[in-house]
């Protein structure tokens, strides 16, 4: 049996953080699980979406973490061990604003040159939702909640307390845009 592209991205996922970093698998499962709900504004990209959720924060594995940006690591390990679809990669690469912490990094020109941001603003928004609205534990919250808890984790004058603070609007709007499209699907016709 052939395994579909989400079954292996969970599968991979899981190899690389649930024995190491259970938490952060905790918190990739519970991304996954808001990706799946938003099944009808994904449409045929579903299970890209799907996919993209559970792997997002697949870079933070201790042994793929070689940059220590794990958008970057992340993305670099599925195009390079796996030969990922380009999108998959691309919306790993770029997940919840991650060109404004590459720039805090000094790592800007490296993510654009290699993953240039997918030009599909509602998978890019569906991401930025799911991974926003979904704690460290993987239960749902706010996205204002999903921010706060950042910050008091990392403190607010660290370089991943201030790019949160900084991308902080473009989250909310990112988020805004998916409740408007999911809204939309269940609106009678």
């Amino acid at each position: 049996m052939t395994e579909t592209l989400p079954q292996w991205a969970r599968r991979i996922a899981e190899q690389e953080l649930a024995g190491t970093l259970p938490r952060r698998w905790s918190h990739s499962q519970g991304v996954a699980r808001q990706a799946a709900r938003l099944a009808t504004v994904a449409g045929p990209d579903d299970g890209l979406l799907v996919a993209a959720a559970v792997l997002h924060d697949v870079g933070y594995a201790p042994r793929l973490a070689l940059t220590g940006f794990h958008p970057l690591d992340g993305a670099r390990f599925l195009r390079d061990e796996h030969g990922a679809d380009e999108r998959l990669v691309q919306l790993v690469a770029n997940h919840s604003f991650a060109l404004l912490e590459a720039e805090e990094r000094g790592l800007r020109l490296q993510l654009e040159g290699e993953f240039p941001l997918l030009e599909d603003q509602m998978l890019v928004d569906a991401l930025v939702y799911c991974d926003m609205t979904t704690t460290p534990d993987g239960t749902p919250t706010s996205a204002r909640d999903r921010v706060a808890e950042i910050v008091a984790r990392y403190g607010a004058g660290t370089l991943v307390g201030r790019f949160i603070q900084r991308a902080q609007v473009e989250i909310e709007a990112a988020v805004a845009r998916t409740e408007r499209r999911v809204a939309a699907e269940v609106q009678p016709r």
